[in-house]
């Protein structure tokens, strides 16, 4: 059982997005032809047939519309898929952490409580997947001044997923 919560887009979002998404464009579902995009929404990958669509989202930027924090330069929007209508997010009692497969690379960003980034790492997802994600959590958060990571992909800057201080 993983010791932190990978965290989807939450549902009040999601809605926006399914409309406007954070650059000011009008969403534009489409039936997804393969599977395997990750989907921000529910935290698994799309199936053939799905109606999905890729929207820039601004996680910073709406974490800070909430607590108070001014990232500033920090703040940045990318690409992520969702699902085209509601799912109803994560699967109660999924395991593990999402889009996780040995030997990705990930970056884990550091952001304190002003949303300025205080750090961050490289990671290679080992054999264990919990283990590593785990451990590099844990080495994230012994700094007092984390308040939220960002899991990337290297590939693509992509946020996979956010995990907020315990």
């Amino acid at each position: 059982m993983t010791s932190y919560e990978a965290r989807a887009i939450d549902r009040a979002a999601l809605k926006e997005l399914r409309e406007t998404d954070d650059a000011g464009r009008p969403c534009v579902p489409y039936t997804a032809e393969d599977a395997g995009s990750p989907l921000r929404c529910c935290l698994r990958g799309n199936e053939a047939g799905e109606r999905i669509a890729l929207v820039s989202y601004a996680p910073l930027r709406r974490w800070a519309a909430k607590t108070g924090a001014r990232p500033g330069a920090y703040d940045e929007q990318g690409p992520v898929f969702v699902h085209a209508e509601d799912c109803g997010g994560p699967a109660d009692g999924r395991t593990g952490y999402p889009f996780s497969r040995a030997g990705a690379l990930r970056t884990v960003r550091r952001y304190d409580a002003r949303g300025h980034i205080v750090g961050g790492r490289l990671l290679t997802v080992p054999e264990d997947e919990e283990r590593g994600y785990d451990e590099a959590f844990t080495e994230a958060f012994a700094d007092p001044e984390v308040a939220l990571v960002h899991v990337r992909a290297v590939e693509y800057g992509c946020l996979h997923f956010e995990v907020r201080r315990p």
